[in-house]
C-alpha cells in the first residue's frame, strides 16, 4: 500500500521567484475532445418536478475561482473497496461514464491536471456561481428554489481569518444562502459564531449541537439546543423540513477550547425524533438533511435513520455526479456529496406530492469560471471586501517548479512544502501537519503569492511546536490519525486525509486492525525508528493544547523567501 515519504532536499519543489516559467504540453488532445461538451451545453437543465434544491458546500472562504486537483486516490474499506462512491482517476472516469479528456474529466478527477488546467482554466468564484445560480433560478417553470450551503464556509482564506469570517457572510448574504450547517465556522469560538449568525440573512441549523449540561443550568436556558434544529419551507401547499447536522466531531478535530460549553456527536438517536417530529406533527412531504457528517459516516446514517428522503452531504469533499441510494428499513435514502472550494453546484430537482417525494434529478454542475461571466454586482462586493488587503495577497514569494497541490490520501506537494518549511526553520528530525483537505492548486511555473500561503494556513489556531516524542508516540499518532481515515466502522470515519510526515517514511495498510496499520517508521537516512528513542519534533495547529511557536503561514513565508 500507498506510505508517506520522507521529504529530503527540497528546493526542487520551488525556485527563486524570477527563475522559472510555465511549460505547455499537449493541449490539443484535450481541446478536440471538448467539442461536445461545448455543443451539449454543460448547464442546460431540463425541467422537472416542483421544488428545487441548490446545494454548495466547504468552498473554504475562496471567493475568487481557483485551481483545485481532485485525489488520485479514495480508500474505500471492506466492502466499500473499490467501489463507487470511493473512486478516482480512470476508474471514476469509467464508473461514472465521463469520457476521457474531457472538460468534465478535468473536473472531476486528477488525470492530466497540468495539461488539462491550461485548456480549461480555473473553478468556482462567488462572481460566477451567482452567474450560475441566476441562470437556473430564471430557467426553471416553478421557480420554486431552496440555496443550501454544507459549511466550511467561513474559514480557508486570509481575508476570512481577519474579518472573522464577515467577508464570507456578506458574499453569502448576496448569494441568497437561505439555510446553513458549520464545522469550521465553530473555530471562531463560541461569542463570534452567535454574533455572525445575527448578521446571516439565512438560517444556521444544526440539531446535533447543544449545551452542556452546565452550561445549561448556569444560563437558565429552556432548552439545550444552541442553533434550531430544523426549519420548515412551504412552495404552493408543499411543506419541506430542512434539518441541519453540524460536524459532529468538531470538539476532537479542531479545539474544545474555543467552544468550551457545546456538546457535538452525531446524535443519531436524536436525530430518529426530530424526523418524526416532523413527519407526524409538523406535516412535512419531504425530508432533506443537510448534512457535515462527511461521506462514510451520512452513508452509515442513511441506512439506520428512517424517513429522511435526501441526504445534501458535505466535509470530505467527495464530488460524486450521481448520488448513491441506501436502503434501509422503510425504503431508500438519496445521499449526495458536492466537492469543494466553490468548483461545483449540486441541483436538485425534487417532485413532490402530498406526505411523500415521488422522484428527483440530481445534477452536479462544474463551475468553469470561463464558461460564465461574472456577476457584476457579486464581483463588485468581492472587490469591495478584497480591497484592504489586496497589496499583501498578492506578494510574490517563490515560483512553483513542480503541481503543488494538497488534497491526497497519504500527502500531497504542497504539504511536503510546508513540511520541509517545518523541518528545516525549526531544525527538526521529524515534522507532522495536519491532513486537511482545503487549499488550492498552484501550476508549474505559477507565483506563489501571500495569499496562496494563507490558503493553506489560514485557522485560528496556526502557530507551530517543537517538542521531543518516543518512537512509540509517533506510531501512536499515525495509528490513531489512519484509524479515523480507515476504521470499518463508518461511524468513526472523521474525513481528513492520513496525518502528513516529513523527515521520515513509513507503509500503512489501511486494511490492518487498529495499532497494526503503520510499519517500517525509517528515518531519511534509512534508520528504522526506535520505541524507545526520542526524536525532535516540529508540528502545528495543536488541537489538545496551546503552542506558542510562530504562525505557520509566517514559518512558510520565511522559508519561501530563503529559497
Amino acid at each position: 500500500m500507498p506510505g508517506a515519504g520522507c521529504s529530503c532536499a527540497d528546493n526542487h519543489w520551488i525556485k527563486a521567484f524570477c527563475a522559472a516559467s510555465a511549460a505547455g504540453m499537449g493541449l490539443g488532445r484535450w481541446a478536440d475532445a471538448d467539442a461536445a461538451t461545448a455543443q451539449r451545453g454543460l448547464y442546460d437543465i431540463a425541467p422537472f418536478g416542483n421544488v428545487s434544491f441548490l446545494h454548495m458546500t466547504d468552498c473554504h472562504a475562496q471567493l475568487l475561482p481557483v485551481y483545485y486537483r481532485e485525489p488520485s486516490a479514495t480508500i474505500g474499506i471492506d466492502s466499500s473497496y473499490r467501489r463507487s462512491p470511493y473512486l478516482a482517476g480512470k476508474e471514476f472516469l469509467e464508473f461514472f461514464g465521463i469520457k476521457p479528456n474531457s472538460r468534465e474529466a478535468y473536473a472531476f478527477t486528477h488525470l492530466d491536471f497540468t495539461e488539462a488546467a491550461k485548456v480549461y482554466g480555473k473553478m468556482g468564484g462567488f462572481a460566477h456561481l451567482a452567474t450560475l445560480i441566476k441562470q437556473i433560478k430564471h430557467s426553471s417553470p416553478h421557480g420554486n428554489f431552496l440555496l443550501l450551503d454544507g459549511g466550511d464556509t467561513w474559514q480557508g482564506s486570509a481575508a476570512s481569518l481577519w474579518t472573522q469570517g464577515a467577508d464570507m457572510l456578506a458574499a453569502c448574504n448576496l448569494l441568497g444562502v437561505d439555510a446553513m450547517t458549520g464545522h469550521w465556522e465553530f473555530t471562531y469560538g463560541t461569542a463570534q459564531v452567535l454574533d455572525n449568525i445575527k448578521h446571516f440573512n439565512g438560517d444556521f441549523i444544526a440539531q446535533n449541537v447543544s449545551l452542556s449540561e452546565e452550561a445549561q443550568f448556569a444560563s437558565g436556558a429552556e432548552t439545550g439546543s444552541v442553533f434550531k434544529p430544523y426549519v420548515i419551507k412551504e412552495f404552493d401547499s408543499h411543506r419541506l423540513a430542512i434539518i441541519g447536522q453540524a460536524y459532529p466531531y468538531t470538539p476532537i478535530a479542531n479545539p474544545k477550547r474555543l467552544i468550551p460549553d457545546w456538546e457535538f456527536g452525531i446524535q443519531e438517536r436524536r436525530l430518529q425524533e426530530t424526523v418524526d417530529e416532523i413527519r407526524q406533527q409538523k406535516s412535512a412531504d419531504a425530508v432533506i438533511l443537510l448534512s457535515h457528517n462527511g461521506l462514510g459516516v451520512d452513508l452509515k446514517l442513511a441506512s439506520r435513520l428512517l424517513g429522511i428522503d435526501v441526504i445534501l452531504g458535505g466535509h470530505t469533499h467527495d464530488a460524486i455526479p450521481r448520488p448513491v441510494w441506501v436502503s434501509n428499513a422503510r425504503g431508500k435514502t438519496c445521499v449526495t456529496n458536492a466537492g469543494s472550494h466553490g468548483k461545483f453546484l449540486a441541483v436538485m430537482d425534487l417532485d413532490i406530492g402530498k406526505n411523500r417525494l415521488r422522484d428527483l434529478r440530481y445534477r452536479l454542475l462544474p463551475v468553469f469560471s470561463n464558461l460564465l461571466d461574472p456577476d457584476l454586482k457579486m464581483q463588485g462586493l468581492i472587490d469591495k471586501l478584497r480591497k484592504p488587503y489586496q497589496e499583501k495577497l498578492q506578494q510574490p514569494l517563490a515560483v512553483a517548479d513542480k503541481l503543488l497541490y494538497r488534497r491526497d490520501t497519504y500527502q500531497g506537494t504542497f504539504d511536503t512544502l510546508l513540511l520541509d518549511a517545518l523541518h528545516k526553520v525549526n531544525d527538526a528530525e521529524i515534522a507532522l501537519s495536519p491532513g486537511f483537505r482545503w487549499g488550492n492548486t498552484l501550476l508549474p511555473g505559477q507565483t506563489i503569492t501571500y495569499e496562496d500561503v494563507m490558503n493553506h494556513t489560514a485557522i485560528t489556531y496556526p502557530n507551530t511546536h517543537r517538542r521531543n516524542l518516543l518512537g512509540v508516540e509517533i506510531k501512536s499518532i499515525l495509528e490513531d490519525a489512519a484509524d479515523n481515515l480507515f476504521n470499518k466502522d463508518l461511524y468513526y470515519q472523521q474525513g481528513g486525509d492520513m496525518v502528513r510526515v516529513g523527515g521520515m517514511s513509513f507503509h500503512c495498510n489501511p486494511h490492518a486492525e487498529f495499532g497494526q496499520r503503520i510499519s517500517q517508521m525509517c528515518l531519511k537516512n534509512g534508520d528504522l525508528l526506535g520505541a524507545n528513542k526520542t526524536y525532535s519534533v516540529a508540528s502545528w495547529a495543536l488541537v489538545n493544547q496551546m503552542a506558542e511557536g510562530r504562525a505557520m503561514s509566517d514559518v512558510l513565508v520565511d522559508y519561501l523567501k530563503r529559497q
